[in-house]
């Protein structure tokens, strides 16, 4: 029976995650669940799930859960604040760690998993954008096993052979992550600067929170995950492409040195990647709908446009710079997202402030996670200030 900690448990991975735990108790129970601060969805997952630990990092949140738990009779224990994260995540009892929290707050208690040796799937792409080498250096070092759970880089790793080698010893030439092109793939420059955060919230064909939803209209997160592809797959951002595919089918693709191209293909759910690293080597059923290609019908495939969206040449470009160029874009593209769904900014300022930011710090590191974690912070303080001179 393996024992099972969600960081992130609230979200869609979260919950994508517990209902295919649900499909097979006798292969999965829950250990420890842990969210920020949504205390009713999190207390009715532990009445379902009864893990050993629940987690809320807001610590008053975290008082009211364990009153509401104690009166329903649960023995599951409450705990409290981001340290509470890294506990839980490298418990001696906890075999695999599903990494779900969103942004650069998942940062710590990733790496507390991948240091206790654990399993882990990463679904926290911001952990390898803000300290890829060093992140894969304690991959290596302690011997944990890194699944990723992105749709894409899942796929990825599905088309690959099962070795250690380097992709060009096996013949790989480049890997070509797809994108949906997100909501807005067909809008014109001027109906960019129109959109609202509720339009950027409504994916064409993800269920995905907000933040990650904004992301990928902008074509940011298609940005972080060509940063994310570079340090899984040790290549460089020159041997990953990037193509629109509106079907979100096809979920990416590996390009051999022989003309071959191997695809991963299904319906889009999060469920079949996350089953996928859950049973790796092995497979499980879930309740995904089987892929019916005469019902599609047609698969379309373009190129994207960096001029309506820069923020994937941003990343592009952070990527090849190296250094502390991501934790920089990253930080500042959190801080821009959040206020443009606080209607402080347009969703066209969002890719101005990343550049901006960019260009105003210097992004060199010494390769430590204290210098990478002070890029983070100093980018979001100089975020902040650009924000305040924008407006409306």
């Amino acid at each position: 029976m393996q024992q099972i900690t969600i960081l992130g448990s609230t979200g869609s991975i979260g919950c994508s995650t517990l209902a295919v735990i649900k499909e097979h108790p006798d292969k999965y129970q829950v250990f420890a669940l842990a969210a920020n601060q949504q205390l009713e969805k999190l207390f009715q997952q532990c009445v379902e799930f009864k893990p050993r630990y629940a987690v809320l990092v807001n610590e008053a949140a975290a008082g009211q859960l364990a009153e509401r738990l104690k009166a329903a009779g649960s023995i599951t224990v409450v705990l409290a604040g981001t340290q509470a994260l890294e506990t839980i995540a490298s418990e001696p009892q906890v075999n695999v760690v599903m990494a779900a929290i969103m942004g650069a707050a998942g940062l710590l208690p990733t790496l507390a998993a991948v240091k206790a040796s654990k399993k882990v799937l990463l679904a926290n792409k911001e952990s390898l954008v803000l300290a890829g080498k060093l992140f894969m250096k304690a991959v290596k070092d302690h011997k944990a096993t890194l699944l990723p759970i992105d749709s894409e880089h899942n796929a990825i790793f599905q088309c690959l052979p099962c070795t250690q080698q380097p992709l060009t010893e096996m013949g790989v030439r480049k890997v070509v992550l797809t994108a949906s092109g997100g909501p807005f793939r067909t809008y014109s420059s001027a109906e960019l600067r129109a959109v609202t955060p509720e339009q950027a919230c409504a994916h064409p064909n993800w269920s995905m929170g907000q933040k990650i939803s904004v992301d990928s209209a902008s074509m940011m997160n298609k940005g972080l995950e060509l940063i994310e592809a570079c340090h899984l797959f040790a290549i460089k951002p020159e041997q990953v492409d990037v193509v629109i595919h509106p079907q979100s089918i096809i979920h990416s693709m590996v390009d051999y040195v022989d003309g071959s191209v191997l695809a991963q293909m299904g319906n889009p759910d999060m469920c079949t990647p996350i089953a996928h690293a859950l049973a790796w080597p092995n497979r499980i059923s879930t309740a995904v709908k089987p892929l019916n290609l005469v019902d599609i019908c047609q698969l379309d495939f373009y190129p994207p446009d960096e001029q309506r969206f820069p923020c994937l040449k941003l990343a592009r470009e952070a990527a090849a710079e190296g250094g502390a160029a991501p934790a920089v874009l990253n930080a500042a593209n959190e801080v821009a997202v959040e206020a443009f769904l606080a209607g402080t900014i347009r969703f066209v300022d969002i890719p101005l402030i990343n550049e901006e930011v960019l260009s105003k710090l210097e992004v060199q590191d010494s390769g430590e996670l204290e210098s990478i974690l002070a890029a983070d912070s100093k980018a979001r303080e100089v975020a902040t200030a650009v924000i305040k001179h924008i407006g409306l």
